[in-house]
């Protein structure tokens, strides 16, 4: 999945960092206030709009890329080319449409996966009445219905189930990859509401715990009810991702939603990762860049040489433009060789 990302750094709606989570069940003023995040899941990296202009630019981070852009602008100087600009803007042009397919074709499955997501629906208690609502428009301090071999919705700590002494049992290999259940458990403070409707529309209960973390096996936080405060850890949670099974219901408060659950903090940020492929093709490409501007020194030095002793004798039949000297010339040949020899970087090194 890709980079273990930190929200402990990350701003909220009112510029702070979030130090503490604090939510009240059942009073969404209360928890809009603090800015937590919805429920949504966004995995894509691009839209219509920024699609082309942030591909590019991670296009030419590779440096395969930038080298054919710099040549293209070098052939685009009449002093120093004697190839045409198209030789190069061509397989250029070829080999960035080629790799904008394929990520835009990734990207729209990404899409697609999103929308499949958010829309999916679930029990959520609101003015007390279980009504359906779309993953993405839960909210933190909602209470929400899972029934058996639904997926968890987002976050949640448990609050009751239909099971005896309130546990539930939770398949996560889509979390850590084990499919053996796992047993979790409701405090006897919130189990005996059982499913009892208006005794859940009527709980105030009042969660302050650890703002959202990557840590799958650690939570720490405590339960104000009717002036009792109760510990809560791991083993009375619900994580997003988990599979509720052998279990016929239970209700859940929500903790977390969408960026800030744990399975999305451990698949992190749709960022523009680098492959330690990507890596290793640049050190070739700076490898091979080290070999080639070597060999135009050289051959530059050697026709300033020439220019020097034998380029005067000539000048009868190549004139020299004016204000070009042996100095001037010697540099031109250096990137006119750069230019000539720009096949030792193969243009399709990142295509695959």
């Amino acid at each position: 999945m890709g980079s273990v990302v930190s929200h402990f750094n990350q701003f909220r709606g009112k510029g702070k960092v979030e130090e503490e989570r604090r939510l009240r069940a059942n009073d969404r003023p209360f928890n809009l206030s603090h800015g937590y995040a919805n429920n949504a899941i966004k995995t894509s990296k691009y839209n219509i709009v920024t699609f082309l202009p942030l591909n590019l630019f991670e296009q030419f981070r590779r440096l395969a890329n930038a080298y054919f852009l710099f040549l293209l602008i070098l052939q685009l100087i009449p002093q120093i080319s004697s190839l045409s600009w198209f030789t190069t803007a061509v397989p250029l042009i070829f080999v960035l449409s080629l790799s904008a397919a394929k990520d835009a074709s990734d990207d729209i499955n990404r899409h697609k996966s999103d929308k499949q997501v958010n829309n999916r629906r679930v029990d959520v208690l609101i003015d007390g009445q279980l009504k359906k609502e779309k993953w993405m428009n839960v909210q933190v301090g909602d209470i929400v219905k899972l029934e058996s071999n639904e997926f968890v919705t987002a976050d949640l700590l448990l609050l009751s189930s239909s099971e005896p002494l309130n546990l539930v049992y939770v398949e996560t290999a889509e979390l850590d990859g084990e499919t053996n259940l796992k047993v979790k458990q409701a405090l006897t403070a919130t189990g005996e509401m059982e499913d009892n409707i208006e005794a859940l529309a009527a709980f105030k209960g009042e969660v302050r715990c650890e703002p959202p973390n990557n840590r799958l096996d650690k939570f720490k936080g405590t339960l104000t009810v009717n002036s009792e405060i109760y510990a809560l850890d791991n083993d009375k949670m619900l994580l997003r991702g988990c599979t509720l099974r052998n279990t016929e219901w239970c209700f859940g408060l929500v903790i977390f939603g969408g960026p800030d659950t744990k399975l999305m903090q451990n698949s992190g940020k749709s960022v523009f990762k680098r492959t330690s492929i990507d890596h290793l093709m640049n050190i070739l490409v700076l490898c091979i860049f080290g070999f080639l501007a070597s060999m135009c020194a050289i051959m530059a030095i050697c026709n300033a040489v020439w220019e020097v002793k034998q380029g005067s004798v000539f000048t009868v039949f190549l004139p020299r433009e004016r204000g070009i000297d042996a100095p001037l010339s010697s540099f031109l040949t250096f990137w006119s060789y750069v230019i000539v020899l720009n096949t030792v970087v193969p243009i399709s090194l990142y295509v695959r």
